[in-house]
């Protein structure tokens, strides 16, 4: 092919490949800029307004971090101003000190189902209903599938504790039921169907599980296929270190190392793995997560711990650059610098080929 022509056809795949630009106004934050882009190339926002998510992870993975990290998120967005903050937390998992982690505005604006927490699989999705009946749009966090029984199982096991303990033992036949993925079979797309309408988002919680059987994958969830069918985003979180520091001579715990795996988007088609610290103290280390990944796809050059910073005429550590960024208000700045260079990965890493169906 002589050369004119192939960059014609390059010139043609840098103008047709952009990213398609989300409007930011039907984006929602995840609290996290790099999962933002895993989610949508986009630093503004990674879930969109009528959608669905899917949030598994592993026990002490942030899984409820994450997910309330998207209403406080909410709080700092006038467009998201008006939406009720619904957590449906049957494990009983945010009992952390709310306006501490997310802001007194999220924690005002922070309620439970009206009837309580669900206790079976079939109150949750009567609870959802209940919100979209309100007519108010809303942020629903369903923490966790895995906590919710199904009452054919219930009454199996009535069942099962009756003849156990009578004096003349009957043998009960049946064992538990695999309803539960029925039901989400069944109720799920209406639920999510619903969601447009008023723009509201579903986050629903789940616990991996070890895959014994067959198979590649390691770990698993239980609730059926529809959890992930349905999805307009899943994402898989796992815990891969601890965070310490040195004190008094012993190593203090103070975070743990969480990989982010985007399994699905909808929002782009695309496949993401990232790296995220939470910290104890602070939650999610989102301007941390993104320095270490501008000095890690070699944006920025780390010597010695210091870090230079062409852009804003600094060379420091880490720690130093972050109150930098804070103390002048750069995050929108910092945000932009990460996004171009996701992009720029993005661009660098497709393949080119002349477009098929283009008049361009």
């Amino acid at each position: 092919m002589e050369t004119n022509q192939l960059r014609r056809i390059e010139g043609m795949m840098k103008k047709k490949t952009k990213s398609k630009a989300w409007d930011p106004r039907r984006l929602l934050g995840t609290g996290s800029k790099l999962l933002n882009l895993a989610c949508s190339d986009t630093p503004d926002g990674g879930f969109l307004k009528g959608s669905y998510i899917l949030i598994v992870g592993d026990t002490d993975a942030g899984k409820t971090w994450f997910s309330l990290s998207c209403m406080a998120e909410a709080t700092l967005n006038p467009r998201f101003k008006d939406y009720r903050f619904i957590y449906d937390g049957g494990e009983y998992g945010a009992l952390m000190d709310l306006g501490r982690y997310f802001g007194t505005e999220m924690e005002r604006r922070f309620e439970q189902p009206p009837r309580g927490p669900s206790r079976f699989v079939e109150d949750f999705y009567y609870n959802a209903d209940d919100a979209i009946e309100d007519g108010r749009p809303f942020i629903y966090v369903q923490d966790s599938m895995d906590v919710l029984e199904h009452t054919a199982d219930e009454e199996q096991f009535q069942k099962k504790k009756k003849n156990a303990r009578a004096a003349k033992k009957k043998k009960v036949t049946g064992s538990f039921s695999m309803d539960k993925p029925k039901t989400n079979s069944m109720l799920l797309r209406q639920l999510q169907s619903k969601l447009k309408p008023t723009g509201s988002i579903l986050i629903i919680i789940s616990q991996t599980r070890d895959n014994i059987g067959f198979g590649h994958a390691t770990r698993t969830r239980a609730g059926g296929r529809a959890l992930s069918f349905y999805a307009d985003v899943e994402i898989w979180l796992k815990k891969i270190g601890r965070i310490s520091k040195d004190y008094r001579g012993k190593k203090r715990l103070i975070g743990n190392k969480i990989e982010v795996e985007v399994n699905r988007t909808r929002l782009t088609g695309k496949k993401h793995k990232i790296h995220v610290p939470i910290f104890h103290s602070i939650g999610i280390d989102d301007l941390g997560s993104c320095i270490d990944f501008l000095v890690e796809e070699k944006h920025w050059k780390s010597t010695n711990g210091n870090i230079r910073v062409p852009e804003f005429k600094f060379k420091g550590t880490k720690e130093a650059l972050i109150h930098r960024i804070e103390d002048r208000n750069l995050e929108k700045d910092f945000g932009d610098i990460v996004g171009e260079v996701w992009m720029d990965i993005a661009k660098a890493t497709e393949v080119v080929r002349k477009p098929r169906y283009s008049k361009e």
